[in-house]
């Protein structure tokens, strides 16, 4: 089992920054993936950025690609998605993921199987318009 616990959410306006913090602990080793999702009002939750555990490029959705930094520090077994520019439609609910075992990374950033993943509980993010 992996524990996750997102903090950092809140309202700012267009244009600002926020950044989002997630302690993971239990058994992170069984994970290949960390991540972040996002879910707004009556859509489906959707990948944002993911990090390999064991290093490896960061992964970015279209959406978030050069204003959102996916980063890991190891040490303290926490997950930062750090978010520039930020913009009304980055408002969503955003969760923070890790993958259960070793699964191929179109299966992580692809349509969401909540099976799939350990989830936190999520923080809110809202950019009024």
């Amino acid at each position: 089992q992996v524990q996750l616990v997102e903090s950092g959410g809140g309202s700012v306006q267009a244009g600002g920054s926020l950044r989002l913090s997630c302690k993971a602990s239990g058994d992170t080793g069984s994970s290949r993936y960390l991540g972040w999702f996002r879910q707004a009002p009556e859509k489906e939750r959707e990948w944002v950025a993911g990090i390999q555990i064991r290093g490896g490029s960061p992964y970015y959705a279209d959406a978030v690609k050069g204003r959102f930094t996916i980063s890991l520090d190891i040490a303290k077994s926490t997950l930062y998605l750090q978010m520039n520019s930020l913009k009304p439609e980055d408002t969503a609910m955003y969760y923070c993921a890790a993958s259960k075992g070793w699964m191929a990374l179109s299966t992580f950033t692809g349509p969401v199987n909540y099976r799939d993943n350990y989830w936190g509980q999520g923080t809110q993010v809202t950019v009024p318009s």
